[in-house]
């Protein structure tokens, strides 16, 4: 039950004239009296809220910045007509930070034995669930004085997914695969190391092409053309450890690293390679693996929706030998990780050879763009030290980045827009030079 505004209004007008001219209980008792039955006539004319019934539909994902359409409808049983105030809850990250209370309030009128509906629009700011909260409606009388109040269950989740905003980045590194597979005119041809077809020489072409068992069964000469390698396996492992939860710009270290493996996953599954996705900290968090080229992006997209970092440090020697059982013969193994030097050389050196004497190993870092703001900045004393914490910060990455390059590992850091194409163009180099 609740009181209205309307009601304490008239009370409180009603008090002026009791005050004036007849002060005392008798005054009290001429206004509140009729005041009090209407407001219990009021009541009992307001439909009622228990009896409702309430269902949910409308969208049940969304990419993070996009907005959600969920549909809440009410049935009104009764044989009185709904006059109400439906509060929608849903956790405070469902809508930009100022807008929720516009967004999930709402006026409705049902007539008795009808139904009616009313959307709620969420525009989620974080990667993850997001499960609606309780329905509560407050049903108002004719008369506006009093009004019935509860509260319903009807739960809905919406899946709140990676935006994926490297995608941009995709038609024109697909454009230089084609380049790399033949499929268009270029001047000069990628090497790879699968055989593709026949054709007759030209002047021109390497003579250690000329394949002379072909040659000897014709009058031509024929040379033999090559295609970078199909049906290579790529290994994504995702670092979730307390070096993901760092943010760099507006977002997180791990969701830059998701950005960059969602454009290699699906340049790579283009290509014609099977790609699966590992996420890992001190135990295994997630697990992609055997899902065919159509598929396998919406499903790396929906398992990242709800990885979030975790607050421990990484057990490189767990992360390996995951990594190894999840990949049995030669692959590309992508880890997206930080290049800070404890974390590298306390944890992934001592364990790096057991990955590359099997597999190739690409790393793939987030560097920070602050970090070079301060190293160019200048004019005072604080300036000067920030340049120089700056440039020795920068220092030991370059340092830490050439020890895995010793040990065979090609390292990729960029800042957070432009680690995807980055990553995509090691991938490109790595297919060009037949090294998957």
């Amino acid at each position: 039950m609740a009181l209205t505004g309307r009601a304490a209004l008239l009370a409180a007008l009603g008090s002026l004239p009791v005050g004036l001219w007849e002060p005392g209980w008798t005054g009290l008792l001429a206004v509140n009296a009729p005041l009090a039955v209407a407001c219990a006539c009021d009541f009992a004319l307001a439909a009622p809220v228990r009896r409702l019934g309430l269902s949910r539909s409308g969208d049940t994902s969304v990419r993070l910045g996009d907005t959600a359409d969920v549909t809440l409808t009410v049935t009104n049983t009764s044989r009185r007509p709904l006059r109400a105030r439906i509060r929608d809850a849903w956790p405070p990250s469902s809508w930009q930070p100022g807008t929720e209370v516009a967004a999930s309030r709402h006026r409705l009128t049902v007539p008795a034995g009808e139904r009616r509906r009313v959307t709620t629009r969420l525009r989620p700011t974080r990667r993850g669930d997001r499960r609606a909260d309780r329905v509560t409606v407050r049903s108002y009388g004719p008369l506006g004085l009093f009004a019935r109040q509860g509260t319903h269950e009807v739960p809905w989740t919406v899946r709140v997914l990676p935006p994926f905003t490297s995608r941009k980045h995709l038609p024109s590194k697909l454009a230089r695969l084609r380049e790399l597979d033949g499929r268009t005119s270029v001047l000069t041809r990628g090497e790879g190391t699968e055989f593709d077809s026949l054709r007759a020489y030209v002047p021109g072409d390497d003579t250690r092409s000329i394949d002379w068992r072909a040659t000897a069964r014709q009058s031509a000469v024929a040379v033999r053309t090559w295609r970078p390698e199909r049906d290579r396996h790529i290994l994504l492992v995702l670092d979730t450890g307390r070096t993901s939860a760092g943010r760099v710009g507006d977002v997180p270290r791990l969701d830059a690293s998701m950005d960059a493996a969602l454009l290699l996953a699906a340049l790579a599954s283009r290509a014609g390679d099977r790609v699966d996705l590992l996420a890992h900290d001190r135990r295994l968090r997630a697990l992609v693996q055997g899902r065919s080229a159509g598929d396998v992006l919406p499903s790396l997209v929906n398992t990242m929706a709800t990885l979030e970092p975790e607050l421990v440090e990484t057990d490189a020697r767990s992360l390996a030998s995951t990594a190894l059982r999840t990949a049995p013969r030669r692959s590309l193994i992508v880890l997206f990780t930080t290049l800070d030097a404890a974390p590298i050389e306390e944890g992934l050196l001592p364990v790096l050879d057991q990955l590359t004497q099997r597999h190739t190993v690409l790393l793939a870092s987030v560097a920070d763009p602050h970090l070079a703001r301060m190293s160019k900045a200048r004019g005072n004393a604080d300036a000067v030290y920030e340049a120089a914490a700056a440039a020795q910060a920068q220092t030991e990455r370059d340092r830490t980045a050439e020890q895995l390059r010793r040990h065979g590992v090609t390292v990729v850091e960029a800042i957070p827009d432009n680690l995807a194409p980055a990553l995509a163009d090691a991938y490109l180099a790595l297919k060009a030079a037949g090294r998957l």
